[in-house]
């Protein structure tokens, strides 16, 4: 395990990040996550701005479905960190008990289908092509 680097340790290129994180999403907490990669500042850096660009940028998909669809992904690779803290965002995005249930359900039911049609070897439809 890494250690976490706290604020109060930073310097340079973390301390950079670590305040645009903060700014970035209006408080003072820097999420473990950050403060283990913040081990390698190029990691941190690079990781930060895609996060930040992908999850917070402009684009077609609202700020909950985008939460959605990390907690989906998170689940399907087992990532129990990624999932504790983006179903707490989706929460504040207006994610409720029930959708989390039916986002569970569809998770479940999309990696069995997904597993039977590699198994199987399914050749794609050619109206899906």
């Amino acid at each position: 395990m890494q250690p976490l680097i706290e604020y109060e340790q930073s310097q340079g290129v973390v301390r950079e990040v670590f305040d645009d994180i903060r700014a970035t999403r209006k408080t003072d907490e820097i999420n473990n996550f950050w403060k283990a990669l913040a081990n390698h500042p190029p990691t941190l850096q690079r990781t930060w701005a895609t996060l930040k660009e992908v999850m917070a940028g402009s684009g077609e998909l609202d700020p909950l479905v985008r939460e959605l669809i990390y907690i989906a992904v998170s689940v399907t690779n087992g990532c129990n960190y990624c999932i504790a803290s983006h179903r707490a965002a989706a929460v504040s995005k207006g994610m409720t008990d029930a959708m989390y249930g039916e986002l569970m359900s569809i998770v479940g039911v999309a990696n069995m289908t997904n597993r039977l049609a590699n198994g199987f070897q399914v050749p794609i439809d050619d109206k899906f092509k």
